[in-house]
């Protein structure tokens, strides 16, 4: 199919998100949350009027390692599965995952699925909860939901479909022996939710690992907590890119192009 062409508004618009998605890939890599070539993250991209629907997004490339990708290597397809910019192609596992999510999930401008280790290791057990016993983990109050039914690999419609059912209002969603899928409204925001998700479930199978019962936290200081993180959310996630993006710009310049 022939590439879309763009406005130079839009065009500026598409290389920040690219610039982002590269960013967001390559930190993931250095913390380990990739496996192999395995694994996507995706950011929708804004129609002609500005609207941002999930009928286009920008996902990582097939078979390139996250620590190599750069901005031009990202793919913008739409939600058929037409690849509209770039000259390579999307994993079929990661489109039904990621356009179905765009498109049924209203708040999800990014989806980032990995099978990062820790919270992995959550998915494998009967009682998969994140448990509201650590700082990090009462930011996730109320906002995780569970897919508790593994149902192989995602390659229709229907699966994807399922996922994004699954996750109902809640912007990350735990899928049972798999991995997990954590969206939202910025590529900070939803990064920083990435990060901090990992460490929760660290300290949790950190802790379980040692056979003794897990802290309690009374409900009202759990809410109370819950509340005052997500005031800070976005200042914080923002704050945390930011330094990303300096850092990386400064050791590994080449991811901009």
């Amino acid at each position: 199919m022939q590439t879309t062409q763009l406005n130079a508004q839009q065009q500026l618009s598409h290389q920040d998100l690219r610039v982002d998605l590269a960013v967001a890939l390559r930190w993931a890599a250095r913390m380990g949350l990739n496996e192999g070539v395995d694994n996507h993250f995706s950011i929708a991209v804004p129609d002609s009027s500005g609207q941002i629907s999930g009928e286009q997004f920008l996902i990582n490339p097939y078979g390139w390692h996250w620590s190599e990708v750069t901005a031009s290597s990202m793919v913008l397809c739409d939600a058929d599965g037409n690849v509209l910019e770039g000259e390579n192609t999307v994993e079929d596992t990661a489109f039904y995952i990621h356009s179905r999510i765009h498109i049924n999930v209203p708040s999800a401008a990014v989806v980032l699925h990995t099978h990062q280790p820790y919270v992995t290791a959550l998915t494998l057990l009967k009682d998969n909860k994140l448990k509201m016993c650590e700082q990090n983990a009462l930011g996730f109050h109320n906002r995780i939901a569970y897919d508790n039914a593994y149902n192989g690999l995602a390659l229709g419609n229907e699966e994807g479909n399922r996922l994004a059912d699954a996750m109902k209002d809640k912007s990350i969603l735990l899928m049972a022996g798999h991995g997990v899928t954590v969206t939202g409204p910025s590529m900070q925001e939803t990064f920083n939710d990435l990060y901090y998700l990992e460490r929760a479930a660290m300290f949790q199978v950190l802790a379980h690992s040692t056979g003794k019962e897990l802290l309690e936290i009374p409900d009202d200081v759990i809410e109370k907590t819950a509340a005052q993180q997500q005031k800070e959310l976005k200042i914080v996630a923002e704050r945390h890119f930011t330094a990303l993006k300096r850092m990386l710009a400064q050791q590994e310049p080449d991811h901009l192009n």
